[in-house]
Order: structure tokens, then sequence, then C-alpha cells
């Protein structure tokens, strides 16, 4: 059965089985009834606030089953979510509802806390007293395909984000792939930060086709968390960012045990990675994911059940349903297999525009030669190429976007906001690979006259980045290299240098000695000092996750991750563990 709207879908699995669970997050869960009818009467809410025909709400939440309630009740009004990712810093959020016209704003009582950006009404769903007071009805909002389901702010390379506008008939051509078919993805994990492209899938896929959704807690996730939510829970599905698989897998490939599909990508994908999961977890399916928010998340996909040892690179695969791909010369002409090429997207699951900018949409969303009916395709900016029995390998982009942790960064962005900084004369910004398998920004910053204050400079870009966009290392330079023809000489730029952040001072006790050898060996540098800060030496979550890991087998200690952000030193991290170990209980013979 077709349907012409996300929620006409969910209406239709309520019906079947209303009884059903839906969705769960540790000891709360709900039903399909119990989901529908919370979001009615957060859709009939939002209503009697002017939500209309694709009018933009404002998602501001830690992950919850909130976030489903919300994004289900936006849906139910006939308007088009904004989710909003809890971590972006004031300035992004305010600049994003600013160009909306201040929308409507769903939070919970954490990000009120927090602080909001000034917006139109807000509504802190799990204690507004006029939800008890709205109908449990459906308020029956009919949309059609091409009605805007959502709209997802990505990195814009004008110096600001841009905003994706997803239609209803893009998510039903993805939901309605084949590769959702079978049992894979009957339970699947929520762990991805909702206000990317991911949530889509996390969501809608297992609600869509009457499975159940586990919410992982909010934040960064922990390995041992994530055992035991695959355990506890009987996770059957889920997605990994290519980062994040190369962590579990390198530390706890076990932890999948159980699972019978879990994708990845986002970014380059280690074969190492995927042959070592495949082998600890026999009858488990990796599947390489690739695709963008333009396309509605996905468009090729490579599902493996072996791997070849030989296999220098896992491929990105083959177009899902209702997808056309070709590569292309600079003149819009196929190019022969084993050729690089540009990869242009078509099909019904294209989004259908940038928000206020038509100009950017026109450049990036061009008509399909291909077909007579004036479709359009889509200009990735990826380099690809086909190999002989069809399938398409990522070898890299064909502009200044880079991905980073699995997000999409636009360099353009970055330093546009550094090169507003007092005494920055000139800037540059490139990903490189400071780790083995992922990469990080460095700014190579040219001071003016008056010189400019890294420490100062760092921090900025903090207050007004997401986190991801942050460049690991800050270099100065007294001016950026050129080539011959007056272009930045991307490598004449030295590699960061992070042995010596701070003077060194050597660890006092075994415990400091392991964890400098620790945060060495994680780090890939030679020398740790007591004093050296993990985040100022390149370390990033997902590397943390990584030292995690390191610590419990090596101590025998479990280390939250939220004690690792407020302790990042060696020094630091030992008063904290010797204060655990002398707080232990102890057993008597």
């Amino acid at each position: 059965m077709a349907f012409s709207s996300i929620h006409a879908a969910f209406a239709h699995r309520a019906a079947i089985d209303p009884d059903a669970p839906a969705i769960s997050a540790g000891t709360v869960r709900l039903t399909y009834r119990q989901l529908d009818e919370r979001a009615n009467r957060l859709a009939h809410r939002l209503l009697a606030l002017g939500v209309g025909p694709e009018t933009p709400v404002g998602i501001l939440m830690e992950r919850s089953i909130e976030v489903a309630v919300s994004m289900l009740a936006v849906l139910k009004t006939g308007g088009c979510y904004l989710p909003l990712h809890s971590a972006y810093p004031m300035d992004r959020l305010q600049w994003i509802t600013d160009r909306l016209g201040g929308p409507v704003l769903l939070v919970d009582e954490t990000m009120r806390r927090r602080g909001l950006p000034r917006s139109g009404p807000v509504v802190q769903v799990e204690t507004d007293a006029q939800l008890s007071m709205m109908p449990v009805t459906d308020p029956a909002v009919e949309v059609h395909p091409q009605q805007a389901a959502y709209l997802m702010y990505t990195s814009g390379s004008t110096g600001f984000p841009k905003g994706v506008v997803l239609t209803h008939g893009g998510v039903m051509g993805l939901i309605g792939d084949r590769a959702w078919q079978g049992d894979q993805h009957r339970k699947v994990l929520m762990l991805a930060p909702y206000a990317f492209g991911v949530s889509t899938f996390e969501l809608w896929v297992p609600l869509l086709h009457g499975g159940e959704v586990v919410v992982a807690p909010g934040g960064d996730l922990e390995i041992s968390t994530l055992r035991r939510l695959i355990a506890e829970e009987r996770i059957t599905g889920l997605h990994l960012t290519a980062g994040l698989f190369r962590v579990v897998a390198d530390e706890a490939p076990d932890s999948l045990k159980g699972v019978r599909e879990v994708m990845t990508g986002g970014d380059v994908i280690a074969p190492t990675a995927v042959r070592r999961v495949l082998d600890e977890c026999p009858g488990i399916t990796v599947r390489a994911m690739y695709g963008s928010t333009e396309s509605t998340l996905f468009t090729t996909h490579h599902p493996m059940a072996e791997l070849d040892q030989t296999a220098p690179a896992v491929p990105v695969g083959r177009p899902m349903d209702g997808i056309r791909v070709y590569v292309l010369d600079e003149r819009l002409q196929p190019v022969a297999p084993g050729t690089p090429g540009e990869l242009y997207v078509a099909g019904s699951r294209l989004a259908r525009e940038y928000v206020g900018r038509p100009d950017l949409t026109a450049e990036r969303f061009v008509a399909d030669p291909f077909v007579p009916n004036g479709e359009r395709m889509y200009r990735t900016g990826d380099v690809v190429r086909l190999t002989p029995d069809g399938l398409i390998d990522f070898l890299g982009r064909a502009d200044d976007q880079v991905k980073i942790r699995g997000f999409r960064v636009e360099l353009a962005e970055v330093e546009a906001k550094l090169s507003g900084f007092a005494g920055v004369s000139d800037v540059a910004v490139v990903a490189r690979e400071l780790d083995a398998g992922s990469k990080s920004l460095v700014a190579y910053v040219v001071a003016g006259p008056d010189g400019v204050d890294l420490g100062a400079l760092r921090a900025a870009a903090i207050t007004t980045l997401p986190d991801f966009m942050v460049p690991a290392a800050f270099v100065p330079l007294v001016a950026l290299p050129l080539t011959a023809n007056g272009k930045l000489d991307r490598r004449a730029l030295p590699a960061p240098d992070f042995d010596s952040v701070v003077p060194y001072r050597a660890p006092r006790t075994v415990t400091e000695e392991l964890l400098c050898e620790l945060f060495a060996e994680v780090l890939g540098i030679t020398r740790v000092g007591v004093d050296d800060d993990f985040f100022a030496l390149n370390g990033q979550s997902l590397l943390a996750m990584r030292l995690i890991s390191r610590v419990h087998a090596v101590l025998g200690v479990d280390l939250p991750l939220r004690l690792f952000f407020d302790a990042p030193t060696p020094a630091g991290l030992a008063v904290r563990l010797d204060r655990a170990a002398d707080s232990a209980p102890t057993t008597s013979g």
C-alpha cells in the first residue's frame, strides 16, 4: 500500500497492531497507540499555535523518546520539523532560527536550563500543562508527497550553514527500499545525533515497518554502554559512522554479537574493520552505505557477509531502489569503467531545494540529460569510479568539502569564521589524516601586524562552530605557501606538532605512567606528560572511546566518558582513578 506521507504510513502501522512496542528509552516504553496519542496531543497544541502546511518547527532536545513524539507531531500538522543539534553553539542556533522567522521551539528541561535561542513560542514537551487538555484523536491533516517533511541544516561553503528541504515522498521512497525487508531492522538502536540524516533511518525505517526503536542515552556513547544495549535490548540492526565502526571493530568487535546487520558509512570504511567484525560475529551482515542529505540519506549500498582478504578498499556499492547514478566527466558525459568521474544522483528521493537559496539549488540540482521528462540530478561533488562488475568505488572529493567523524564540512565555512577574528590576516583550513584512518581539521593562521592569540582563536572557534568543525590544531605561519599560479600549495603546509603542547612533566606514580603510555599509544605520538590535555593533542570523542577501552583492558577500570571530559590529563585521571580504588568496597576472607 502506497502512502503520500510519513504520518499516514505510521497511522496505518498503529492501526494494524496498536499494542505492539514502538519505542523505548531505559525503563520507559511506548506502544504504537501510546506514541500515536502523545503525538496527536502535541500536534493539536501546535495547530493552536498557528503551525500549518510546511511551517518549520524547531526541535531542540537531548536524544529521547520526546524527539520521536515531537517529529511525528509536527508531521501530523502538515508542518516540517527542524532538528537542532543540542551541542550547536548558541550563535549557530540563533542564525538558523533567525532565518526561519523565529519558529515554534519544542524543547526539554535540559535545553531550557542551558539557554535557548530567541524564537517564537516555546513548548517544553515533557511538562507542558496544556497537552493534557488536547484531543488524542488524529488531526487528519493530509499532505502531498512533495510537501516538506523536515528541514536539515548542513555545512555551507558561504561561511554559513545551508538548509536542505526533504519531502514526504523522498522519505517514503527510502522506507520502501528492499534493503529493509526481513527481520534485520525489527529493533533498531537510535544512536546518531537526531539533527543529522541518519535519524531518518533510525526512526522511520523501524516505525513504518512495525518494528521498535531503542533510544540510546544522550551524549557520546561508551563502548560498554553499546555492548549492554545490544545484549539487553536484543538489537537487530544499527548504523555506526565509519569512524565509530572502526573503534568498535578494533576495541570490542564482540559487542556486536547478536546484531543481524550493522550499517556503516559517512567516510572511508576500513576493510580490516569489516573483516574483524565478520570474523568475530558469525551470521552478521556489514552493509556499506553511501549518500547525502540532499538525496534523503542513503543512495547506494553494499552488503557484506564476507570480504576478500586482499580487498584494498570497501566499495560503496550499487544504487538503492528508485535511484539512478551517473559517473560523468566535466562535459556531463559518462566515463568508462575504471575511469574517475564525478558522481551524479537522480531519482525520486532528491531534496526539493535549499531553503532561501535558489542560486545554490540551481547549481547543485541540474537537469538530467539522460531522461526526457525534465527530471533533475544532484551533483554530489564526489569523485568515484565504476568497477567492471558495476560497483562504485569512492575516491575523494572534487571540491573543498570533507567528512570529519562522519559529518560533512565545508572548509570555506570554517575559514570564514576564523578569518573574522581579531588579528587574523590570512587563514587556510585543511583536513589531514592525523591518526590512522580518520581525518582532523588543521588551521594555518597568518597573523596581522599586531599578532594573533591562537589560544583565544581556538576558544572563539569552540563557541561559534560545532565541535566537529573546530580545528584540532592551529599552526602559525608567516605566509601561506602558494603554487606558481597563486593557489594554496597544500603539500607545502607543515604537519602540526602535538608532542609539546605544554612543558613536559614526567609521571610520578604507576597509574600516571600507565596513563601517559596509553595516551601516547592512542594519539600516535612519541611522549605524553602528566599535564598534557588529551583534546589539545588532537584527541576527540572517538579516540576518547578507544582510550577508555584501553584503560579498562590495562587497569580493569570502567571509566565513564563524562569523567574523561572533566579530567582530560593523565594527572587528573590518575587522581580520580586512585580515589575510586580507595573508596571501592573490600571483601574479607
